[in-house]
């Protein structure tokens, strides 16, 4: 992270992830201005995911610039991302990225490193100085699922389809999922949604959380433009400073988060007016 940090310290840009690269991976990526646009590009796949494109979100994530304020990601064609290619079952997996099998088989040191990278395209995400967007409509299924909640923020069509499949196929999900999803709908609903691998539609999605907002497909894009230009129109480092106090809520006492309040307003105040201490 912290290499990360200096990359964007420096100036990162678009042109420091290579289109080609993460063409190959199933990707595109676009910058304009405080926008940044992420786009899972395999619509014949249903936008499934594979390790390559972990690794180029991951990539994205290191060379955001550093002017960016929003990202938004969305998917190509009918479906947001219908989860994992299915290849990765088989015996000879995805070529160039194996398998489920040969990851079966690796020391838990490599097995470890290994789903470390595959998180960290999941994780950045989150970071406070941006305000990610999962723009989603159709499929949003297992790891389709886990990257719309890795977003601070879901607006969804309403032919949307939330499902965590992982456990009907097996296994757990293991990309940075479960924590957001029981932050947003609660230990119970989370368990009954993972653990019957049920679809969860838009009205639901609403209903419970899942959802900030949900439109007509044809009014997504539109909808996403508004929800940038209402976050745009807010101070960029109060934003930022407001996120760091939201994150770190759960996890304080109320005389504790009290502190970080005047810590973070000391700042603000300093940084707006001028440190008058002197």
């Amino acid at each position: 992270m912290a290499e990360a940090k200096a990359q964007r310290q420096r100036g990162g840009n678009a042109e420091d992830v290579s289109a080609a690269t993460l063409a190959e991976a199933g990707l595109r990526f676009e910058v304009d201005g405080e926008i940044a646009t992420i786009t899972l590009d395999r619509p014949d796949k249903r936008n499934a995911q594979t390790s390559a494109m972990w690794s180029g979100l991951a990539r994205i994530g290191d060379s955001l610039p550093e002017q960016v304020r929003v990202v938004v990601v969305k998917g190509e064609g009918p479906s947001f991302s219908a989860g994992i290619d299915l290849r990765m079952f088989t015996p000879e997996g995805v070529p160039g990225q194996g398998s489920f099998s040969s990851a079966a088989r690796l020391d838990s040191t490599s097995f470890e490193q290994r789903l470390k990278e595959a998180q960290q395209g999941f994780l950045w995400l989150r970071r406070p100085e941006i305000v990610s967007i999962a723009a989603v409509q159709g499929h949003a299924i297992g790891a389709g699922f886990q990257l719309a909640l890795a977003c601070d923020l879901r607006i969804v069509a309403d032919d949307v389809k939330f499902c965590m499949k992982e456990p009907a196929l097996g296994l757990v999900p293991d990309l940075t999922g479960t924590k957001p999803l029981v932050e947003l709908v609660g230990l119970a609903k989370a368990i009954d949604i993972c653990l019957t691998a049920r679809t969860v539609e838009a009205e639901e999605a609403s209903r419970i959380g899942l959802a900030e907002l949900v439109v007509a497909g044809g009014d997504l894009a539109g909808a996403v433009q508004d929800k940038i230009a209402q976050l745009l129109s807010t101070n960029r480092d109060a934003a930022a400073a407001t996120k760091r106090l939201l994150q770190g809520a759960r996890s304080r006492t109320l005389e504790e988060q009290a502190a970080a309040e005047g810590a973070e307003q000391a700042l603000r105040l300093r940084a707006l007016f001028g440190d008058t201490s002197a």
